[in-house]
């Protein structure tokens, strides 16, 4: 199997778990507007991570850290860095401010998050709670 083809089954996995992420309910938030620029933090976040990893993989190999199967790759490169590097910051880029939206707005909405921990509402209610105890009234 080529790296090409693992990053290509990763990247899918990846895009495809952002996007139920991301899926807005219909008729969740009637009266929301929706932010035209939300994209643009991921967008320079991804850049970013894409530049870096340019950076500092062309670094790590050139020192000999590490290296690769030449009959696995397909040949294209940023310098030293072969292209498939770049597929794990493009998925970091798209995975991780979906899930970070995806955490917040159960958050917002009272609800469990993915981990079944209480929203906000229940951090108040232990707070309450905390406050009535003989412990907490000090």
């Amino acid at each position: 199997m080529s790296y090409l083809l693992l990053d290509l089954v990763f990247l899918a996995a990846a895009a495809g778990l952002a996007g139920l992420l991301s899926a807005r309910r219909r008729g969740a938030r009637p009266g929301a507007r929706r932010r035209s620029l939300a994209w643009v933090p991921p967008l320079v976040a991804g850049v970013a991570l894409l530049a870096l990893t340019a950076v500092f993989d062309n670094v790590m190999i050139a020192v000999g850290l590490f290296s690769y199967a030449s009959a696995a790759l397909s040949g294209l490169a940023v310098g030293l860095a072969p292209l498939e590097d770049f597929a794990y910051p493009l998925a970091a880029a798209a995975l991780l401010p979906a899930l970070w939206v995806r955490l917040s707005r159960a958050e917002r909405t009272g609800g469990t998050t993915p981990a079944g921990r209480p929203g906000r509402s229940g951090r108040r209610d232990h707070a309450r709670r905390l406050a009535e105890t003989p412990e907490g009234r000090r």
